[in-house]
């Protein structure tokens, strides 16, 4: 693979980096801040040294603007990316959302409107190239409306919904799409928040993720047992999710 990270310097953008370098995939790293960009790149280097340098640019969710420039730094970094990886997202507890609009409008626009917009973007420099690799994080909060991430999950349920649109429209073009749905993982952006049991571990999730990027996998829930999991909460009764937390 030549692969991008959108998301690359923190949580499961990073194991998935590290991953894909060890490997031996070329790896182009996009996230918000330069100087932590550069310590990830250095970082990648100091751990595979015989690969040469690992390329990176600043690419902001909130900043439209500015992605078709970094996807031209990772064309020109990478001698044509043909994989594209967004773990970059803005999480948000429910009761913080309902208690700040602009903070709902951010992140629905970064979590669907802006996301979108990026995968758009690459999606038709893979397609022109006779196609490629679509990797992006969903979430399992996009399965069902649920009460403890009504605004958080809207977001992710869309992302779903349009990875799954790009699959059936551009397989037979050579773009394989997959849409990851990761439950609770230790990461950032789970930190302060109590793990259920099965929670997940960043290094486990990103290789079943690498793995299912391999094997052309459409969906992935990762750790496995979400999938169980949300198979039983998408058929239980409306008036069950109503008395229920979670």
């Amino acid at each position: 693979m030549k692969a991008i990270v959108l998301g690359g310097t923190t949580g499961m953008g990073r194991a998935i980096a590290r991953l894909l370098a060890e490997r031996g995939d070329g790896v182009f790293l996009m996230g918000l801040d330069a100087p932590d960009l550069e310590r990830s790149s250095a970082d990648l280097v100091a751990r595979h040294p015989g690969r040469g340098a690992i390329g990176f640019a600043v690419c902001d969710l909130e900043r439209p603007e500015g992605f078709a420039g970094a996807l031209d730094a990772a064309d020109a970094a990478l001698g044509q990316f043909d994989t594209v990886v967004v773990t970059a997202a803005m999480f948000a507890t429910q009761e913080a959302l309902e208690q700040d609009v602009e903070l709902t409008r951010r992140l629905v626009t970064v979590n669907y409107a802006n996301t979108v917009v990026f995968c758009e973007h690459a999606r038709k420099r893979l397609i022109a190239r006779g196609g490629g690799r679509l990797a992006v994080f969903s979430s399992v909060a996009g399965d069902r409306g649920r009460k403890p991430v009504i605004i958080y999950g809207s977001s992710k349920a869309g992302i779903t919904r349009y990875l799954e649109g790009l699959d059936h429209k551009f397989y037979a073009a050579g773009l394989r799409v997959l849409c990851v749905k990761p439950g609770f993982v230790k990461t950032g952006m789970t930190a302060g928040l109590k793990p259920p049991p099965f929670a997940g571990e960043p290094d486990a999730v990103a290789l079943r993720v690498v793995r299912a990027m391999d094997r052309q996998k459409p969906v992935v829930y990762a750790p496995a047992m979400w999938a169980l999991v949300m198979l039983v909460i998408r058929f239980l009764p409306r008036f069950v999710m109503r008395r229920i937390g979670f």
